[in-house]
């Protein structure tokens, strides 16, 4: 049974409950369920409320703790269920396709029409937003992926002179991290974000093409390949950089580590560069943001989006079309990504205003756009649905747990699990 199959028939349980708007003040309420709840993201998020009502509306925030938004996919989903969805929900990449299909979201073209919405995003991520051709979903941000984040302090002390751009530089600086007394690669041992440092380490080993065959299209003789088998090689050795009580930990918690200094690296997306931020550090002097070594000119990108539900209530529908309205609104996209370490999604704004490491992703964003080198990634929903992300999940987690894991095992393992999943 596929995604959108199993979620049809959970979903179909919903005729059975009326399809209730929530209950409004006299200009509309959009309810809103996310995971935005970092310390960085809480600020960044509570801009986008602070806009929605000084417009006149009501937000009523969802929150739902929990890296990669399993947990409020989990709870977004029992709402539908019971009839009761929110206003809007942070749903991205391909499950907007899903939702679509299922004939639940609200379309967004006329705010889309009125406000330039096609002239003011590439297309790689208007084509996202959009289900058979219509806008469904309002995008907030760009998110880089693929970043190594550095406190050029602790290398210092370690005897490092330059942030690593190779794996073989990458291990150096790991081993004389290492030997100085710091842990080499902060991270937190949970699914999303092993599979984060996993899918870095398939685009600098087997390409943006290579990547591509592997997470977009599933193609079983890539990820069954030589190249697979040396890219958990490399994950296998990555390991051992990595604290041996990391299981369980939030990612942010991992970024502190870099930011306190107990640290030297960590493989992440530039969300973290929002605890960095939140912490008073200067990007260029307090920390360091440079590509995941050998995936200089590529790029996996992660768009936030806020998708709406299909209510009856004109007054909560109106609430709807402010919040997308204000999210690819200037004074929005300046603050929210300013404190969130993603960069805009128009392509108009002033990048000057940001610090070095937004302006080096907007320039590396559109360099690999241009190039064919722009990829969507399978750890943040972007590449593909669930069911095939938990699967490579699974065999990812499950071969960084086994110290006696076989790298020339675990291509075969991830290809049986997607097509299991499918």
């Amino acid at each position: 049974m596929n995604a959108i199959t199993r979620l049809a028939t959970a979903v179909s349980l919903a005729s059975l409950f009326p399809l209730t708007a929530l209950a409004a003040d006299s200009k509309g309420t959009v309810e809103v369920v996310h995971w935005w709840t970092s310390g960085g993201e809480a600020a960044a998020v509570k801009v986008l409320r602070e806009l929605v009502e000084k417009d006149g509306y009501t937000w009523k925030d969802s929150a739902v703790a929990g890296g990669a938004g399993s947990a409020a996919m989990t709870v977004l989903k029992t709402r539908v269920v019971s009839g009761n969805p929110p206003g809007a929900a942070q749903i991205k990449g391909p499950d907007l396709q899903e939702w679509g299909a299922l004939d639940l979201l609200a379309p967004l073209d006329d705010v889309a029409k009125a406000n330039n919405w096609d002239g003011l995003l590439s297309k790689t991520v208007s084509n996202t937003m959009k289900y058979d051709g219509h806008y469904v979903a309002v995008p907030v941000n760009i998110h880089r992926v693929n970043w190594l984040w550095i406190n050029p302090a602790v290398f210092k002390k370690a005897g490092i002179d330059k942030a690593p751009t190779t794996l073989d530089e990458l291990y150096a600086a790991g081993d004389k991290l290492k030997a100085a007394g710091f842990v080499p690669l902060a991270h937190g041992g949970q699914p999303w974000q092993d599979s984060t440092v996993f899918e870095g380490l398939v685009l600098g080993i087997m390409g943006a093409e290579g990547y591509h065959k592997a997470f977009v299209e599933n193609d079983e003789a890539t990820l069954t390949s030589p190249q697979m088998t040396e890219v958990f090689t490399a994950l296998k050795k990555l390991s051992t950089y990595m604290d041996d009580n990391r299981a369980g930990r939030d990612w942010n918690l991992a970024t502190a580590e870099v930011i306190d200094g107990k640290a030297g690296m960590q493989i992440m997306g530039d969300w973290a560069k929002s605890e960095w931020t939140a912490a008073g550090k200067v990007a260029g002097k307090d920390y360091q943001c440079v590509p995941m070594p050998g995936t200089a000119g590529s790029y996996t990108y992660n768009i936030d989006s806020l998708a709406m539900f299909k209510l009856k209530n004109e007054g909560d529908v109106a609430a709807q079309h402010a919040l997308a309205r204000i999210a690819l609104e200037p004074e929005f996209q300046y603050v929210f990504n300013e404190n969130k370490g993603s960069i805009p999604v128009r392509s108009d704004l002033d990048m000057s205003k940001f610090d070095s490491c937004a302006q080096a992703s907007m320039k590396d964003f559109q360099e690999a756009d241009k190039g064919g080198k722009l990829e969507p990634s399978m750890a943040h929903s972007m590449a593909t649905n669930l069911a095939v992300q938990g699967a490579i999940f699974d065999v990812v987690t499950n071969f960084m747990s086994d110290k006696n894991a076989d790298p020339s095992k675990a291509g075969a393992q991830i290809a049986a699990a997607i097509k299991s999943a499918q």
